[in-house]
């Protein structure tokens, strides 16, 4: 982020317009709240207890579905509040890169974990992971967070406490938003020798960290799927 200069967060704003536009177009196709006569919500939601069949698309689409005007409303927000932010500290394109990195942890989470017939969709899986990488850069800069500590906590205890919400979903994403964060602040200054630690390396290992993670995720969600049946 450059200092003195307004940084506008196009990758948040565009985030909340797709979540939004899916969910508007879903409401349309159905005609009504009941979300199950929408084919782009039948073709796109996580299922879990059977009903998955190489359908790998679902665990990125998942995460821009919802099931209420209220549910799109509050990870919207939500997302806006945590995410703007965080994408002008740590650059559109690695913000990006974390936020879908949440969202497959949180899928990948659901499928390894999830072994009863459910439905999961909602991008509380990506904003979990942007807590997580929230967590991770102020523990990088050596910032408080006790914040951020009570905000997940917190949260943590609605999931619980609410029915219907995935709770596996929200630990994954945490998991995998603070482990991308740690690949992108940690990992090249613990590989890489001070004498090598040129913008252009640093850059490079944090990708090569965040490829891995994306990989790992996919995997685990990919190789729960395999063997179900729609």
């Amino acid at each position: 982020m450059t200092v003195g200069r307004r940084v506008t967060p196009v990758v948040t704003y565009a985030l909340i317009a797709i979540n939004v536009v899916v969910f508007a177009a879903c409401m349309l196709q159905a005609r009504g709240t009941d979300l199950r006569f929408s084919p782009i919500y039948r073709e796109g939601v996580l299922i879990t207890g059977g009903g998955f069949e190489n359908e790998y698309w679902r665990l990125i689409t998942s995460g821009f579905l919802h099931q209420s005007v209220m549910h799109v409303a509050v990870n919207m927000i939500s997302l806006y509040i945590i995410g703007a932010e965080l994408e002008k500290v740590l650059g559109r394109n690695r913000y990006l890169a974390i936020y879908l990195i949440g969202l497959l942890g949180g899928s990948a989470a659901v499928m390894a974990l999830e072994h009863s017939p459910t439905l999961t969709a909602g991008a509380s899986g990506a904003i979990y992971g942007l807590m997580g990488a929230l967590f991770v850069l102020l523990l990088r800069i050596k910032a408080p967070v006790t914040t951020v500590v009570v905000l997940i906590a917190v949260n943590l205890v609605i999931s619980i406490s609410i029915p219907n919400i995935s709770l596996l979903g929200h630990l994954g994403g945490l998991v995998f938003g603070a482990a991308a964060a740690g690949a992108v602040l940690w990992l090249p200054v613990k590989i890489l020798p001070p004498e090598r630690r040129t913008k252009a390396s640093v850059d490079r290992f944090g990708w090569y960290g965040l490829l891995v993670l994306a990989v790992i995720a996919l995997a685990i969600g990919a190789g729960i799927g395999v063997g179900s049946s729609v």
